[in-house]
């Protein structure tokens, strides 16, 4: 396990406010607005808090729900019960309406009566429901809750799992079955492979990992993170990641997502730490990782971040084309930089985290409603109008802010 931060007056500050952000903002803003009276998920917030209830209610809202919520608890002991609460009523919608009885996993979404309004096993959202569900029984020691986790892990090693080329599948159809519909939103080609993914399928068996020591585990874990070593992280001109593929890993565009980048610096890092806790003792693969991890960091500190310490949204080789600041990745860039802190020692990383932090402070906090503006445009305006433009929805949650305030309290010293 990497040694946590020495605190100092920086990191001290940078400590407090992601406590109090967690503790005050984030998660009681979620307690308040994600369910209605009856238990069900809201279909969306709008920004000034008008309840959208006639919007989709989505399986990825409701894992990472129960993924925040589930972590909170156990890094918040005075505080467990009440965050298990709302973990147990994210929980009991992933495993109640949106679990598919008939094949097992979960739907895409549901309408908002609550019927079935897309049942395609997206494998981004299996990975999701794996995740939050590892989380909660690694948290309160849930038999019946591991057994599904497993459950669903062994099936998308059966399904989706690609033994030939490594990694994942984007999508099957509702009985696991191969399908033609692929791509993950609007704005996502339909192609066999992505990075966004596969990331969150490495982060979701880690989280199993640590849950069960399970071996069928450990070994689609290493087997990913070799992967994505090999076939998603590219190094020219500089080091990102590819974002959609072939069958065989050939890249299908030349985009860049800095935010994802970032994320992927820490978690490939963090799938390391997970296959050494558990036995795995390969220097030659800790050393590609710890380069890939500090190289991912470097080049979004250098290539992706404005004059004010805000992290780009998307790019190409030839320098960023969407200047608009995401929530996610100013919260992405305070792991991922603190993380490449901790790993290598280079001042610029440390100074970039608190600087992403700052940044987050002084514009993406909603000081009149709660919670982070989904989006800024160049002059630090909410951005509105746009589909995930929402302080909840299918793509806001509070899975990416509230990780980044629990990893500063478990890398920082108190």
């Amino acid at each position: 396990m990497t040694e946590a931060i020495r605190s100092d007056r920086q990191l001290s500050a940078l400590r407090e406010l992601a406590a109090r952000e967690l503790s005050r903002g984030i998660l009681p803003f979620w307690e308040s607005h994600a369910f209605a009276e009856d238990g069900t998920l809201r279909g969306g917030v709008s920004d000034d808090l008008s309840y959208l209830d006639d919007l989709p209610r989505h399986s990825v809202l409701a894992a990472r729900i129960l993924w925040t919520f589930a972590s909170a608890a156990a890094a918040l002991p005075d505080e467990r019960e009440r965050h298990l609460a709302t973990a147990r009523r994210a929980l009991d919608l992933l495993v109640g309406p949106m679990w598919d009885e008939h094949h097992g996993g979960v739907y895409w979404a549901l309408a908002a009566d609550g019927t079935v309004a897309d049942d395609r096993k997206q494998v981004y959202a299996q990975a999701f429901t794996l995740y939050g569900l590892a989380a909660w029984a690694r948290v309160t020691g849930d038999a019946d809750a591991l057994e599904r986790a497993l459950w669903l892990a062994g099936t998308l090693d059966d399904t989706a799992r690609d033994l030939e080329y490594g990694g994942y599948v984007e999508a099957l159809a509702r009985d696991w079955t191969p399908t033609d519909r692929l791509a993950l939103s609007e704005v996502d080609p339909d192609v066999p492979k992505s990075m966004n993914t596969n990331l969150h399928m490495l982060e979701a068996l880690a989280e199993l990992l640590r849950a069960s020591a399970d071996l069928s585990a450990r070994e689609a874990l290493e087997s990913l993170l070799r992967t994505a070593l090999d076939s998603i992280v590219v190094t020219a001109p500089f080091t990102h990641c590819a974002l959609y593929f072939d069958e065989g890993w050939d890249p299908c565009s030349d985009g860049v997502s800095y935010g994802h980048d970032i994320e992927t610096s820490w978690l490939l890092w963090d799938a390391w730490e997970a296959l050494a806790a558990h036995g795995v003792d390969d220097a030659d693969l800790e050393w590609r990782v710890r380069e890939a991890a500090l190289a991912l960091a470097e080049a979004v500190r250098t290539e992706g971040v404005d004059a004010e310490g805000a992290v780009l949204y998307a790019g190409t080789p030839d320098g960023p084309t969407d200047r608009d600041r995401h929530w996610w990745p100013q919260a992405e860039g305070v792991v991922g930089w603190l993380n490449a802190f901790q790993l290598g020692g280079r001042a610029e990383d440390r100074r970039a985290a608190i600087r992403a932090w700052d940044y987050i402070e002084t514009y993406l906090v909603d000081r009149e409603h709660g919670e982070w503006f989904a989006r800024l445009d160049e002059r630090n305006r909410p951005r509105t109008g746009g589909a995930g433009d929402l302080k909840m929805g299918p793509w806001k949650c509070p899975y990416h802010n509230a990780r980044a305030c629990l990893e500063v309290l478990r890398r920082v010293e108190a």
